[in-house]
Formats: structure tokens, C-alpha cells, sequence
């Protein structure tokens, strides 16, 4: 059986094709029950960010577990598999593990080393467990993942610089009108991501910063924690055509603001310019946006734009530690885990050639019958250390080449050879 991650991501795959993958909070409990009850799978974890969706499996057989979770992907963005059966790419095994670990790092995001994908690895673990889709091995590797990503953090500067999406989403603002002093900026959305843009804004000096949510109490409550207005819902269109920088980013699965709703604003704004960026996924913003004059329109394609450009977004030197330490690890990880799976094999090695041991006792027990205790004992510690000596090399071999090739191929024959 081997671990598998099937999935796709908004680096490889168009953005509109990409957004469609998206599965909300509130989808995550159906889509964990689908996976898992697919017949080619016995655990299951998805995990589905603003950068990817992943589905974490551990089969019987990859290629059947390939196709479960390729339909599942299917049906969950209502798409034929042949149309985005290219973006897909699959891992399993020592991949697999190595790509967990570099995702729970950050050095899979469009921002290197953010901080909020380790929260959200820990939140997908956490409810495939509640869901009871995951067991052993997927309990195993994300706990050491999880493990992998605060020593990464801790030894390394990696999430020294931009720590955070929504850090990064303000600095493109701040990169893109070069000073936000005098500007009117609109935050959209009070979710994790709106928490991280107001404790960014905190830090500069901005122009009046307003959080409008659909739940007016929590965006009421983050306002005055960072000493900026609250507006309800039902404003924000009058916001719209005030503000100079809208920042979005919340969990709708569909465009909260259009192509007409924006040509009425941009109507009413006095050919003041607006610049919007938009990093949530699925959009809130419809990309048809862009194309109307007055307007820029960033999204997270922007980011990872960004990224390529801007080197301080790389980090190298951490990037370069951080992989190192993702190498050890991943090599400790599976040495761990060969040896576990090793050990009951050497048990039940040792456990049959004992019970033969004991069976030819057993047929010589009447010709052993006149023998006194003392004798008994010895006939006991001579069979005993036969044994032992068999034994001892294969064991010996066995412990010294689990987690290699070598060791595959002796387990597999012990296997054979000895019925276990």
C-alpha cells in the first residue's frame, strides 16, 4: 500500500479552470466522506487552500487511487477529467511525503514561507480525524509534517521577510501606488485572511481604513482592534465609490461584485482611480473587471508574479537550509516507519521458527521423559541458542536495510520463504 497526494494547483493551472477546484469549509465534510468511500482507498485527507487542492490518500493500488480521486476532483468541479487531466500531478510514497512537507513549509506557496498554510495543514488533519477518513499512516506523516514545519520556521529565516498572504496582499498594493498615506482603503472579508490584512495595514501609515463583512460584528470587532471603521453589508457599494484600494478576499464560491456593478461605480467616482486586489480563490471580483477603465485589478496570479520577480519573496539562503532540513527529515521519516513496519515482521519470523522450536520439544517429550531437571534446562539453552544463532543474522539484516530496496526485497522474500 503506499501514500498518495493527487492534486492541483494555481501555478500550473489557469486561474478560471483552477478556482473551480475550490472546496469551501462547508463542502469539507461530504468531500472527506466521497474519498474515502472510494473502494481503492483506506484513509483520505483533502486539503484545499488559495494555492491548491490535494487529495491525501493512502491505497491498495495508486493507479485505482488515481483514477477514485481523478473523478473526484471531476465531480467536484463539474469538469470531464479530460479537461484538466494535464494539470494533474501526482506523488506517492517518498514523494509524497517530501511535497507534504515542503507544502507545510511554505516552499510550495505563492508567498515563500508563509505562515498560514501550517494552520491550514493542521485544520485539514484535524477534520479528516473528526471525519474518521484518516487513520495510522496519514495521522503519522502530518504529525511530522506539522513537526517539520515549526523547525523549519524556527531554524531558518524563511518567514522572516513576508510572512503571510495577506502581508504580501498589502505589499502589492504598497508596491503598486508606492504610498498609502492618503489613500481610502476597503477591506472586504473578516476571515483569517482579513485579520492578517488589518494587522498588516496596522503598521503603515494608511489614509481611513473600513472593514465591511457580511457579518457586521466581526468586521465591527476587527475594526477596533485596529482602530478603523466597521460599515455593514449593505454599504458597500456607497463604500465602492469612495474608496481608493479595495482588498477582498473571502470564502464566497462565486462573484460578490461584477462587471456592471463596477461600470456603475467607476460612473460615479469622478475618473478616480481604483485599485483592487483580490486574492481569494474562488475570485470575488469578476476578472471581466479589469478591462474597465480607472480600474487595476490584482489577483493571485499577480502573486505568484510577484514572486518570480521579486527575490526577496525567495529567500534564498533560508530556502536552500529549509530544504536541507525537509531532506533529513523525510529520510528519518520513512527510516522510522520501515522499521516499524519491519519489526512485526521480524516478530513473526521469530515467533514461527519458536513455535517449530516447541512442536519438536513436544514429539521427543517421551524420549526426554528420563531426563532430570538440570538436564531438561540444558536441552532447553542448547535449542534456545541454536536458535538464536539462525536467527540472528536475518534479523540483523533485516533491521540494518529497512527503509532501502535491499530491504524490500528481503522482506519480500522472508515473507515467501517462511509463510509470514
Amino acid at each position: 500500500m503506499s501514500l498518495v497526494v493527487i492534486g492541483v494547483n494555481n501555478r500550473t493551472m489557469p486561474l478560471d479552470l483552477f478556482e473551480q477546484f475550490a472546496i469551501g469549509e462547508e463542502a469539507l465534510s461530504k468531500a472527506l466522506a466521497g474519498v474515502h468511500g472510494c473502494r481503492n482507498i483506506s484513509e483520505a485527507l483533502v486539503l484545499s487552500t488559495c494555492n491548491r487542492t490535494e487529495v491525501y490518500v493512502y491505497a491498495e493500488k495508486f493507479h485505482g487511487a488515481y483514477q477514485d480521486v481523478r473523478d473526484f476532483l471531476a465531480d467536484t468541479a463539474k469538469i470531464a477529467p479530460e479537461d484538466f487531466n494535464d494539470y494533474l500531478y501526482a506523488h506517492y510514497d517518498n514523494e509524497a511525503v517530501q511535497h507534504l512537507f515542503s507544502v507545510t513549509c511554505g516552499l510550495d506557496s505563492a508567498v515563500v514561507g508563509e505562515n498560514e498554510v501550517q494552520h491550514q495543514v493542521k485544520v485539514a488533519w484535524e477534520r479528516a480525524r473528526e471525519e474518521g477518513t484518516c487513520a495510522t499512516v496519514i495521522n503519522e506523516v502530518f504529525r511530522r509534517a506539522l513537526e517539520v514545519g515549526k523547525r523549519v520556521r524556527t531554524q531558518t529565516d524563511l518567514s522572516r521577510n513576508r510572512s503571510s498572504v495577506a502581508q504580501a496582499c498589502v505589499e502589492m498594493a504598497l508596491d503598486h501606488l508606492g504610498d498609502l498615506s492618503d489613500k481610502e482603503i476597503l477591506v472586504l472579508g473578516a476571515g483569517e485572511v482579513g485579520q492578517g490584512v488589518a494587522t498588516s495595514l496596522a503598521k503603515l501609515e494608511t489614509g481611513q481604513i473600513s472593514f465591511v463583512n457580511r457579518n457586521f460584528d466581526r468586521a465591527n470587532d476587527l475594526a477596533n482592534h485596529v482602530g478603523a471603521d466597521a460599515v455593514p453589508y449593505q454599504q458597500l457599494t456607497e463604500q465602492l465609490v469612495t474608496c481608493d484600494v479595495l482588498l477582498t478576499s473571502t470564502a464566497s464560491d462565486s462573484y460578490l461584485l461584477d462587471h456592471a456593478l463596477f461600470e456603475q461605480i467607476m460612473e460615479n467616482r469622478a475618473e478616480n482611480e481604483l485599485l483592487i486586489v483580490d486574492i481569494a480563490v474562488p475570485r470575488d471580483v469578476d476578472p471581466a473587471v479589469a478591462s474597465i477603465d480607472g480600474i487595476t485589478l490584482l489577483d493571485i496570479d499577480a502573486l505568484w508574479s510577484l514572486r518570480a520577480q521579486n527575490p526577496l519573496i525567495g529567500i534564498q539562503d533560508a530556502n536552500v537550509s529549509a530544504n536541507e532540513i525537509i531532506s533529513e527529515e523525510v529520510i528519518r521519516f520513512l527510516e522510522q516507519q520501515s522499521a516499524r513496519q519491519v519489526a512485526p515482521l521480524i516478530a513473526g519470523f521469530r515467533n514461527g521458527a519458536e513455535e517449530i522450536r516447541q512442536a519438536e520439544l513436544k514429539r521427543f517429550e517421551s524420549r526426554l521423559a528420563g531426563l532430570s531437571d538440570e538436564q531438561r534446562d540444558t536441552v532447553e539453552s542448547l535449542t534456545q541458542g541454536i536458535l538464536g544463532k539462525i536467527l540472528h543474522e536475518p534479523t540483523v539484516a533485516m533491521n540494518e536495510a529497512a527503509g532501502t530496496p535491499r530491504g524490500d526485497r528481503l522482506a519480500e522474500a522472508l515473507r515467501e520463504l517462511f509463510n509470514i
